[in-house]
């Protein structure tokens, strides 16, 4: 294997997201995976079990989420001074802050302080934010690969494949196709898997710890996210669980940061709160492994260097939405993910998002607008069952959410036209008239006698056959109740 061979990353999965089929679409092909399904359920329901074990715990859960937001809805509403105010404690700091209005702007911005440094190459903690803004991708446009540390994001990108969750990217692979994928790719890019590797967890972190070492122990420059930004003193904060994140925010000389404006918080004392809600909402943990907390640059200890990259990419659109802000309170803890069965059985590969499940189906369509299929189908991604929102720690009323973006999209789509448009048209003709009404109970009259022993109509021909293939659909009564009281009563009604 060349030197150059090490240094390029896996090739993502062609295309974009926005370039994906509607959710009904992406969802009928996850559904045929049998395999797919039994990982998800296999999954998501431990996770639930362990979460609901954890938060019986607290008795005062409920007055933790309902800290949990308020403190966000305060933050929201006077972003704009806890954004100045965190700029200010990050240069006192030592650290040097950009800000980026969009995707372009962000990746543009880190790939000129990287290649400013004269690398080709960069370790990552696992981050939400770079994945939205597809940085790995422009990071590869430019020459540079980006390595991913943390477990399951490494498996991702060893498999060429998307992330399918947010707390757990990978949890659409079982331990034997995890293996299949050591032992096929990890030669192809550095320290290749033993070869008698077993399907063991335990056997499978050794394998990706000693992949991982050399690239931790040469890269210069590391790139994270963060959970929180605390505006009071400039101190970031990431949470993880296996210690990738620890490694990568101390070794290199230059740490490049990414993050969302919503991830603000003002005082220290807030953290507290979401130090309590975030372990139990996500891994059913009272408290995670690692915590890493930074501030600037501390002279002889950790990056010398520290860059951080403020993002709005759609989320001042979200801000000014009344009814669509609350989505901003999203701690990413994936505890609505693992609750929703309409994800548990599809995966979030459907979504066409990194941000999958109930608050992808929010927030995604907030984030980039409703102009794409993608987007204007996943507010119809959901049963409004409600479950979302129970488990919610910031207490996102994501059902009411949906409701409000279904509204959205029905309001852009007007004077398009489509076969939905043209049977709301009719039906809104029908009803509009007790004449029109009357009149279309005489032609389902006609037809109930033409069929007389029929009792349900079948899958009727394109346009009206998507909806009647999944339907029952009784035949008309050859006499309405209309033709019924007059004949009996002789009066109209």
């Amino acid at each position: 294997m060349t030197e150059q061979a090490q240094r390029r990353t896996p090739a993502p999965p062609p295309g974009t997201y926005l370039g994906m089929p509607t959710f009904q679409k992406n969802a009928k092909v996850q559904l045929a995976d049998p395999q797919l399904r039994s990982n998800l359920r296999h999954a998501t329901g431990t996770i639930r079990a362990k979460r609901a074990e954890r938060v019986a715990e607290v008795p005062e859960w409920e007055q933790l989420r309902l800290a949990g937001e308020a403190i966000k809805n305060r933050t929201l509403r006077h972003l704009d001074t806890y954004l100045v105010q965190l700029e200010e404690s990050l240069t006192k700091a030592g650290a040097t802050v950009h800000w980026a209005r969009d995707a372009a702007e962000a990746n543009a911005i880190v790939v000129g302080l990287v290649q400013a440094k004269g690398v080709d190459e960069v370790v990552k903690v696992k981050s939400m934010a770079t994945q939205e803004i597809e940085l790995n991708e422009a990071l590869e446009h430019a020459g540079i690969a980006a390595w991913e540390t943390d477990l399951a994001e490494l498996i991702v990108q060893l498999g060429h494949d998307r992330p399918s969750h947010i707390l757990v990217p990978a949890i659409h692979r079982n331990r034997a196709e995890v293996r299949e994928i050591f032992l096929r790719e990890m030669k192809q890019y550095g320290t290749p898997a033993p070869e008698d590797i077993t399907d063991s967890p335990a056997e499978l972190a050794g394998a990706a710890r000693r992949h991982l070492r050399e690239k931790f122990l040469r890269a210069k420059v590391a790139v994270s996210g963060a959970n929180f930004a605390i505006a009071e003193t400039g101190t970031l904060v990431v949470v993880e669980s296996e210690g990738n994140g620890r490694m990568c925010l101390t070794l290199p000389e230059t740490l490049i940061s990414v993050v969302g404006i919503e991830k603000v918080l003002p005082t220290v004392e807030d953290l507290e709160v979401f130090m309590r809600l975030l372990p139990r909402s996500s891994t059913g943990e009272r408290m995670n492994p690692y915590t890493s907390v930074w501030t600037g640059v501390t002279p002889g200890d950790g990056p010398q260097e520290v860059h951080v990259v403020l993002v709005d990419n759609g989320r001042t659109n979200a801000l000014a939405d009344p009814q669509g802000r609350p989505a901003l309170r999203c701690i990413r803890c994936s505890a609505c993910l693992n609750i929703c069965p309409v994800y548990e059985r599809v995966g979030g590969h459907a979504y066409g998002s990194v941000y999958p499940g109930p608050i992808g189906a929010v927030l995604n369509p907030q984030l980039r607008g409703i102009s794409s299929k993608i987007d204007q189908s996943l507010p119809y991604a959901s049963s409004l069952c409600g479950a979302c929102f129970d488990v919610c720690p910031v207490r996102i009323p994501i059902p009411d959410m949906l409701v409000h973006l279904r509204h959205e999209v029905a309001e852009h789509k007007r004077g398009h036209v489509g076969v939905q448009q043209t049977a709301m048209a009719v039906a809104g003709w029908v009803l509009s008239d007790h004449k029109h009404f009357e009149l279309a109970e005489r032609a389902a009259g006609l037809a109930a006698r033409a069929l007389p022993n029929t009792t349900h109509l079948g899958p009727l021909p394109w346009p009206a056959s998507p909806w009647t293939r999944a339907r029952d659909l009784p035949m008309p009564p050859a006499e309405s109740f209309r033709t019924w009281w007059r004949k009996e009563r002789g009066e109209a009604r």
